[in-house]
């Protein structure tokens, strides 16, 4: 039995997009290109020349899991590919493909989901900030399920607000650090059908006295006083004919 390449149940949601504009090859030779680029990215290869090199080394029998007829292209061609990709289509559509992997959580499921951010290496450019995105990433996937790009005049707190509008929350426990303990966050993801999990730290006094507050043992109910006067007593030990 023939076993379908990988780069297949991608191209299930890339055939809701219209063919790439700028890439000369039809969708038959870009498509193994493509899968070529994630599954390169997935085990760590940064940058389309470190993808390429990847790709070569894997041998004709991955090849042929990945789609490719022939030997793969020289890292040119997954240049202009990447070239060609908008940025939010190929967002959008890795993000579908990954739904395809992984089941919704159910309803009264908790499944964790951290909330946090950071900052890209060798992104610097001249008068501009490194690239820092915001992301949520899937514990039970252990990948990034949405992400985003925080803009340079706010921050990650006020993004987080569009980000949790990408991601079905339902069923879903979002955990995030204390900057991110806020009113309207934690309304957001009660509001979609989600739980929080968040940190509350010193400089937040208002929030973190009463917390404390709630899981001190004060606040849990202390037994009644004469509740060992409702117990029932022990019934005295008889003993035998024989002093046992």
């Amino acid at each position: 039995m023939r076993t379908p390449a990988v780069g297949e149940a991608c191209w299930l949601c890339w055939r809701r997009f219209p063919i790439l504009a700028g890439v000369r090859d039809d969708a038959i030779v870009w498509r193994p290109r493509l899968a070529a680029i994630v599954c390169g990215l997935l085990t760590g290869a940064r940058g389309y020349k470190a993808i390429a090199q990847w790709t070569r080394v894997q041998g004709p029998s991955v090849w042929a899991w990945l789609g490719f007829t022939r030997k793969p292209p020289c890292p040119n061609s997954f240049r202009n590919l990447l070239l060609a990709l908008e940025p939010a289509t190929l967002e959008s559509v890795l993000q579908r493909w990954m739904e395809t992997l992984l089941d919704q959580p159910l309803p009264d499921e908790a499944r964790g989901t951290s909330l946090d951010g950071k900052t890209l290496c060798n992104t610097l450019t001249a008068h501009e900030r490194n690239v820092h995105l915001l992301s949520l990433l899937d514990q039970q996937l252990g990948g990034v399920h949405s992400q985003q790009a925080v803009d340079p005049t706010t921050n990650e707190a006020k993004a987080s607000l569009e980000l949790l509008k990408t991601v079905v929350l339902q069923g879903r426990l979002v955990s995030a650090d204390a900057m991110f303990c806020r009113r309207k966050i934690c309304q957001q993801i009660v509001d979609s059908g989600g739980d929080y999990l968040m940190v509350v730290k010193d400089n937040q006094p208002e929030l973190k006295l009463p917390s404390k507050r709630n899981f001190s043992r004060d606040f849990l109910p202390r037994p009644s006083s004469n509740a060992s006067s409702r117990c029932p007593k022990p019934a005295p030990r008889v003993k035998g004919m024989d002093g046992a």
